[in-house]
């Protein structure tokens, strides 16, 4: 039965969330994980963290204090015999107290977020450096926008935790074991029946724990989601407009936006329970106080009970009891936020590159340029066989070019020469190297690669051309765009080559791109060359320019070049045909067409295309 268009549109919808999902970790709390957050905190264990602590200390102290200068000396003491002089310099001490107790939280709240900050700054650098040494293949499987959420979403929700969250957690642990030890020091019968209640509420917080850390970890993934279709949309805002799906892109996003807001409105329904099962304790807790405490006085000191003042500062130690125990509450939603975010962040950190560096590792100092595929396997899944142990031969200084259908496994070799991925069976060699023996930015800083879609930065055109060589002088920059022909249309913009490109450099069309990306490259002055597709997206005109910029490009150099385009791979000494993987023919531009086979008929169907149009 044919499918109706709701249907295909449907599926489509399923297909493109399948792509963007990422499965929650179901694990227990694990204590392993929040230890390696902690010891981002070593770098600062020396002055910020001691100094917060110390300004906790003093405030917490004050805060504990009070309360007993107010029952025990200033009622049952003070008021109790009338003594106005002692009640008079009880006022004034307090208040030097409380003044003291003031400048400790200025100062802790002052350092804990510059502790909080720097730790932050260090995850995410950490984070972001990592995620740069990481293979291509970690990248292949993963979107754009998911990483972006990990380096700047997910470092984010850790910044609560350290700029408050753990000097809090300390301050309420060391406030709430005082406050017991006094109450039991004060009258054990009190203490204990207020405290009855602290089993119950464990326990409900322990029992709700698995199911909002769970929620939080769903926040993250719908969060995740969300910028990479936002990634996509805006990255491919051009073919959506061409093909007029405004409209299904925002119904799309509108079905990603709402389970991001669902996740979020369960995540906080779920840790808003909290406080209000603590509020349910607090209040408990004032009934047994009021009515077990009014008997105890009733009772009298003389026969077991309590006196006045000792009922004044239970009933202030109880709001302060109560109030760590929520903020605890609260510290631990915040924890399982964080756990959540960090067993994303550390996902990445603990991802390891498929092209593995070894310890022992030569420095590729000097290179000649010859590159050997010893009987050379390679695919990139299990299912698929990209390249059929293949054996080539590039000497140094020569230019070959690599021809064939789509899916022939020409970039494919590219990729190996540059160690993106490694052969799955066989060896890469340079200079009789193999490259799994030698250091990879060694090997890459000798290596200028120039893409068919060439990426451009935010930034200048002269930064963009120096990015290949960072140490380069202007002159040197503008020699290298006068060499590939570049300079002409630079000295036409507003403001020459310090004019600011944007975003991917959409000021500038495909073949202005391609021209610096070569003009990039040559700066570079790299042993070897590789051309993927490098003139597909330059038209006839410019490609004739950049005909005469390769023969000074490609001098003394080893090229690769890629092309479907046949007509600029005449001059290479020799041309490989390749097909699913496999070298059919080789040999220079003549030779293949006296062969009359795989390479004489693409010559012809391209010239015959040329011929029709």
């Amino acid at each position: 039965m044919a499918k109706t268009k709701e249907k295909i549109k449907e599926d489509r919808h399923l297909k493109r969330f399948h792509y963007t999902v990422e499965h929650a970790i179901e694990k227990p709390f694990n204590w392993k994980q929040l230890w390696r957050l902690l010891v981002f905190l070593k770098p600062y264990s020396k002055n910020y963290l001691p100094a917060s602590l110390l300004a906790m200390l003093v405030s917490t102290a004050v805060r504990l204090l009070v309360p007993i200068l107010i029952g025990k000396v200033a009622i049952d003491i003070a008021l109790a015999n009338e003594d106005t002089t002692l009640l008079t310099y009880l006022v004034f001490g307090i208040a030097a107290l409380y003044l003291v107790s003031y400048i400790g939280n200025v100062f802790r709240i002052k350092w804990v977020n510059i502790l909080g900050q720097n730790v932050i700054y260090d995850l995410r650098q950490k984070l972001f450096s990592h995620v740069q040494r990481l293979s291509h293949r970690f990248f292949d499987q993963r979107s754009a926008g998911s990483i972006l959420v990990r380096i700047m979403n997910d470092t984010n929700s850790l910044q609560e935790l350290f700029t408050n969250g753990i000097i809090n957690l300390i301050m309420d642990i060391i406030t709430l074991t005082s406050i017991i030890i006094i109450l039991l020091v004060l009258d054990v019968k009190l203490a204990l029946a207020i405290m009855v209640i602290i089993p119950l509420m464990f326990y409900i917080s322990t029992k709700l724990r698995r199911n909002i850390r769970r929620s939080w970890q769903d926040v993250r993934i719908q969060q995740s989601r969300m910028n990479s279709h936002l990634n996509e949309s805006i990255q491919g805002i051009r073919i959506t407009q061409s093909f007029s799906q405004e409209k299904e892109n925002t119904e799309f996003f509108n079905g990603v936006n709402t389970d991001n807001f669902e996740s979020w409105r369960v995540a906080s329904k779920k840790s808003a329970m909290f406080r209000p099962m603590v509020e349910l304790c607090n209040a408990i807790g004032t009934i047994i106080l009021i009515s077990y405490g009014a008997y105890l006085i009733l009772l009298g000191e003389e026969n077991g009970g309590i006196a006045i003042g000792t009922f004044v500062i239970f009933t202030f130690f109880l709001g302060m009891f109560w109030e760590p125990i929520s903020r605890l509450g609260q510290m631990y939603n915040q924890l399982l936020m964080a756990m959540a975010a960090s067993e994303r962040i550390f996902e990445y950190l603990d991802e390891q590159p498929n092209v593995e560096e070894k310890t022992d590792a030569k420095e590729l100092t000097e290179m000649d340029g010859h590159i050997e595929f010893e009987r050379v396997q390679f695919s990139y899944d299990e299912e698929r066989i990209a390249l059929h142990e293949i054996s080539l031969d590039i000497k140094a200084g020569q230019t070959i070019a690599l021809v064939g259908h789509t899916g022939s496994g020409k970039s494919t070799i590219a990729n190996l020469i540059s160690r993106f991925y490694d052969p799955t069976k066989g060896a890469v060699k340079i200079d009789g190297h193999d490259l799994r023996d030698v250091k990879l930015d060694s090997l890459r800083q000798q290596i200028s690669v120039v893409l068919q879609d060439t990426f451009i930065f935010s930034g200048t055109i002269l930064e963009n051309i120096r990015f290949g060589n960072p140490g380069a002088t202007d002159e040197e920059v503008m020699e290298a765009a006068k060499v590939v022909g570049a300079d002409e249309f630079i000295q036409r913009l507003a403001n020459g080559y310090h004019t600011e490109v944007e975003e991917r450099g959409n000021i500038l069309s495909a073949g202005e791109r391609q021209l610096l990306s070569f003009a990039r490259a040559l700066l570079a002055d790299p042993r070897i060359l590789i051309l993927d597709e490098a003139t597909a997206s330059i038209d006839t005109e410019t490609e004739v320019k950049i005909q005469l910029a390769l023969k000074k490009l490609l001098k003394g150099r080893t090229a690769i070049i890629i092309a479907h385009r046949l007509s600029t791979i005449r001059e290479s000494d020799n041309i490989f045909v390749l097909e699913q993987g496999k070298v059919l023919e080789n040999g220079n531009h003549q030779e293949l067409m006296q062969q009359k086979g795989e390479y004489y008929d693409l010559v012809k169907s391209q010239f015959q295309m040329l011929d029709a149009i």
